[in-house]
């Protein structure tokens, strides 16, 4: 019966040197464009969402008829940092508008969030 050979060493030519090399510094730049856009993308999100919800509070504030300062209060202490508010009235319904400006990380462009929630009034 023959015996099977052992395999040998994989033998590399002076070519093949430094290959894994090259490609780690193609890849990791890749790798970290793709995370930056990933935390972009979930903080961006986290502050939309923040937003809605300030937007809700206000807007249920100012049908309980709450005075505007007392509206903004309230939403701005629900809203992302620097967030501006805009409540407006006509006829029973009010609007609130929550915007903001959200800069994720530093290699990206900020981005503009928003939300808005309109309510009756509940005193007729």
């Amino acid at each position: 019966m023959p015996r099977n050979p052992i395999p040998s060493p994989i033998r590399t030519t002076p070519d093949d040197q430094g290959f894994a090399t090259a490609e780690a510094a193609v890849t990791l730049p890749a790798l970290m464009a793709v995370l930056a856009v990933s935390v972009g993308v979930v903080v961006s999100v986290g502050a939309q969402l923040r937003c809605v919800d300030a937007a809700r509070v206000g807007a249920r504030a100012a049908a309980r008829g709450d005075t505007d300062a007392t509206v903004r209060a309230a939403t701005v202490a629900v809203a992302p940092r620097g967030a501006r508010v805009t409540i407006s009235r006509r006829g029973d319904k009010i609007e609130v508008r929550v915007q903001a400006s959200v800069l994720a990380t530093r290699v990206l462009p900020a981005v503009q969030v928003g939300g808005l929630a309109v309510a009756e009034s509940e005193s007729r």
